[in-house]
């Protein structure tokens, strides 16, 4: 396998720890919370992440992939991760060609459900159950664990209030 593959297939495991610490303890009520008449609700989000994961997927398989709706967000979830994990197979499979760069498969569907794993958070915040910052440099992210199951942060900030605005980063921010 490839470096390049061994990269997108981390990629993948630091997507999975990303969304698991944006839905870890949210409460019932966030999945159908919307911010706007137009904008997605996290379980919408989740189900768009599924799709383009599984989008990715079909230029190492081809043909087409549209994820019906499921039924409940934690089914939602568990397809989603079930997806990354199919995808990160294909990644260790030189058998299967890919009818795009791995810096397109990066550039395009990658960043695409990296950004959304990022609204998650933010909705979170915005719902009134924010997320506690980590140094994510520190955090347990695996190639080999792209599922629900995801560990607590390493590096967590000591000095995070959910009640306080966000502190400017860098080293000088502690009060």
């Amino acid at each position: 396998m490839t470096d390049s593959r061994r990269l997108l297939q981390h990629f993948l495991g630091a997507l999975a720890y990303r969304t698991q610490k944006a839905l870890r303890g949210a409460p019932d009520s966030f999945a159908d919370f919307r911010i706007a008449p137009t904008a997605r609700t996290p379980f919408e989000l989740v189900w768009h992440m599924t799709g383009v994961i599984g989008y990715a997927r079909t230029f190492r398989h081809g043909g087409d992939f549209e994820p019906p709706r499921l039924a409940t967000f934690a089914d939602e979830i568990v397809r989603f991760h079930d997806t990354l994990s199919a995808l990160s197979v294909d990644f260790g499979d030189p058998s299967l060609k890919a009818r795009i760069s791995d810096g397109q498969f990066l550039q395009g569907p990658l960043a695409d459900a990296m950004t959304h794993a990022g609204q998650l958070a933010m909705l979170r915040r915005l719902h009134g159950t924010p997320v506690p910052p980590e140094n994510f440099i520190f955090a347990d992210v695996s190639a080999r664990n792209v599922s629900v199951q995801q560990a607590l942060p390493k590096a967590p900030d000591e000095d995070w209030r959910a009640e306080e605005p966000p502190h400017p980063p860098g080293p000088g921010r502690r009060r």
